[in-house]
């Protein structure tokens, strides 16, 4: 029966390695954001706001996305099934992609 398969420990410690990538994509996302607004950033004020707090949410759905995509992972190594692909990769790399040419043109303009 495919309930009852268990995951080698390969497959359980591969599925945390990734789920820790995400929490410090994560972090360092958040971090990011609030690097623009604690530090004298020689740019103008709205557009470094909006990057950062693109920047914060962009962070908390990284977040999302490793508890969510751990568990999703978990479920689909134990049930044997096909692992599924990450649900936010796409969203997060254009946000990333606009929160930084969103800090580029307050640059340009400060």
């Amino acid at each position: 029966m495919a309930d009852d398969y268990t995951p080698t420990a390969q497959v359980i410690l591969a599925n945390e390695r990734t789920f820790l990538a995400w929490i410090r994509t994560a972090l360092a996302l958040v971090a990011t954001g609030v690097a623009l607004e604690a530090f004298d950033v020689p740019a103008q004020e709205t557009w470094l706001h909006i990057s950062a707090s693109l920047f914060v949410v962009l962070g908390i759905a990284a977040a999302i996305q490793a508890w969510v995509g751990w568990r999703a992972i978990d479920a689909a190594a134990r049930g044997g099934r096909p692992v599924p692909a990450p649900f936010i990769r796409t969203a997060l790399t254009v946000g990333v992609i606009v929160a930084v040419a969103i800090v580029g043109i307050g640059l340009i303009l400060g």
